[in-house]
This record gives structure tokens, C-alpha cells and sequence, in this order.
């Protein structure tokens, strides 16, 4: 009985563990406050009345529940027009992105490949050195891109550290034996990497649309370079001349003055417009959470 009651005796920890589990969920829960206090009250603010938000009255609810804000987003043409570019330049540059990384990565992590690692040091080469801005902007010019989408969409064709991740996990995940079976098969390099490849790249492919979604949905920099049309500003460049240069089109300020004074509509504008610049990276996230962890590891810590 005392054998049996001793081996029901749960195993406790000691002391000084205890004291590091503490210290630890008590830094952890602080790091989390931290990070997400300031999404709590940005949300908190763009629902909250404008003349609450100059007082300092919102700290963690909405004061004085509105909606101006979003009305006024929605209902002016400059806003959705940059949010319906952004949704045009995610996509088609996504895409884009994964064809060319694919179509990368794929023969650099065959073994077969001649010169393999000449080729990927060449590649890596242009991540240290590139020819600059200037000369981006001639080749943009001389390819008739200017002013167009598409100098938008192909000037982040590519990304070479995103490369060199999905390149490790290919060589770290599908075995040879597999490729040689393939062959066996009668199957082809383009067969293979269709019917075999891409099936069993659903992690690495998850993590390179998150990456390259979040960066050409905040990109706002290749549109200030080589569109000065404002039908071709994304939302984060008519975001940035709301926030940083502080600018409002006129038919957005004169129906909200309507409403509120133009510095509490200023405030409220910022918040709420940060909240719907958010919602579609926000919204994307959980459809690619289950591979995005695996594909992370694997790609960057193996190969």
C-alpha cells in the first residue's frame, strides 16, 4: 500500500523551478499587454466618440459608441478605390511571387543541377548589392511600366531570402528516392513538379503567400516611385498621406465637419482606417496558421 500510494504521489517541482514558471508567465503576460494594448485601444477609439478620443476619455472600451469613422472610409471614393488597388496588387503580386519563387527554388534544390551553388551564390549576390533605384526606375521606363499596375506588380517579382527558404525545404522534405520514382514512372520535371512537388509544399507555400501578402498589402513605396496617378495609390499610400502628412481630401473633412470637429474626425479617421488597412491581413492569417509553423521550422532551420 505505501509503495502504491507513493507511486500515486504526483512528482513535484522545485523550488526554483516554480520560481521561473512564475517569472516567466508573469514576463509573458506583460509582453502580451504590451503588444496588444495599443490594437485594443486603436479599435476602441475608431468605434468611440471624436470629441472622447481628444479628451483622453478611451482607454480600453469605446466611449460614446459611433460609427462616423466608417461611414466616412466607406463613402469616400479616394479610400475604397486605394483599398480595391491593394486588393489587386496583393493578389496578382502573390501570385506572381509564387510562380517565380517556385520556379526558383525547384531546380536549385535538385541535386542533378549543374552548378547549383554558383547559380544560388549569384542570387544571393543580389541580396547584398543591386543596382539601386535610379536604374530600377530606367529599366521601369524603358518598359513602357510607368504609371501602370504592373510597374507596381513586377518590381517585388521575387524575393531571394524567400527563395533560399523554400529551396531548404524542398531539400529537406521530399526525398530523392521519390524524384527517382517519379522518373521510373515516365514522369517529367514539370509532371513532377506539379503532381508531386507543389502536393507536398502546402506548409512552405502557405508561409511564402503570408509573406509576400503581407508585403505588397503594406508596400507603398513602388507606388510612390512609379505611379503618379492617384487611381493607382494603394491604401497604404493614401494611409500614409493621412497619417504622416496629415492630409484629408476635401469631400471627406466637409461631410464629416458636418459631424464633429475636423481635428476629432482627424483622430477618429487614423484609427479606423488603421483598423480596415488591418483586416485582410488579419483575416488571411488563420487560413494558413496550421502550415505556417511547420513551414517555418522546416525552411529555415534544416537545409
Amino acid at each position: 500500500m505505501k509503495t502504491s500510494n507513493t507511486q500515486r504521489k504526483k512528482i513535484q517541482e522545485p523550488i526554483s523551478d516554480r520560481i521561473f514558471n512564475v517569472c516567466n508567465y508573469i514576463y509573458l503576460g506583460l509582453a502580451f499587454l504590451v503588444v496588444a494594448y495599443p490594437l485594443i485601444y486603436i479599435v476602441s477609439a475608431s468605434f468611440s466618440d471624436s470629441s472622447a478620443v481628444i479628451r483622453g476619455e478611451v482607454w480600453l472600451f469605446p466611449v460614446g459608441f459611433e460609427l462616423k469613422a466608417y461611414k466616412a472610409i466607406f463613402s469616400n471614393k479616394m479610400i475604397m478605390t486605394g483599398y480595391w488597388n491593394s486588393i489587386v496588387y496583393t493578389v496578382l503580386g502573390t501570385v506572381l511571387n509564387l510562380i517565380l519563387t517556385t520556379l526558383t527554388a525547384y531546380p536549385l534544390a535538385r541535386k542533378k543541377l549543374y552548378g547549383r551553388s554558383v547559380i544560388t551564390w549569384i542570387f544571393m549576390f543580389t541580396m547584398f548589392f543591386s543596382g539601386g533605384l535610379i536604374p530600377q526606375y530606367i529599366l521601369m521606363n524603358n518598359l513602357h511600366l510607368l504609371n501602370t499596375m504592373w510597374a507596381v506588380i513586377v518590381s517585388g517579382g521575387i524575393s531571394i531570402y524567400n527563395m533560399i527558404v523554400m529551396r531548404s525545404f524542398l531539400q529537406s522534405s521530399i526525398p530523392e528516392d521519390l524524384y527517382e520514382a517519379a522518373y521510373l514512372d515516365g514522369c517529367g520535371d514539370i509532371r513532377i513538379l506539379w503532381s508531386m512537388v507543389l502536393p507536398l509544399s502546402k506548409p512552405i507555400l502557405a508561409v511564402m503567400v503570408l509573406y509576400y501578402a503581407v508585403w505588397h498589402w503594406n508596400d507603398f513605396f513602388n507606388a510612390l516611385i512609379y505611379t503618379s496617378d492617384p487611381a493607382l495609390s494603394p491604401l497604404q499610400l493614401v494611409l500614409r498621406e493621412l497619417l504622416v502628412l496629415n492630409k484629408i481630401e476635401g469631400q471627406l473633412t466637409e461631410s464629416a465637419a458636418t459631424i464633429a470637429s475636423r481635428v476629432g474626425m482627424y483622430e477618429l479617421l487614423r484609427y479606423a482606417i488603421i483598423v480596415v488597412a488591418s483586416v485582410p491581413v488579419l483575416c488571411l492569417y488563420p487560413f494558413v496558421q496550421k502550415h505556417f509553423v511547420k513551414g517555418v521550422m522546416i525552411g529555415s532551420v534544416k537545409g
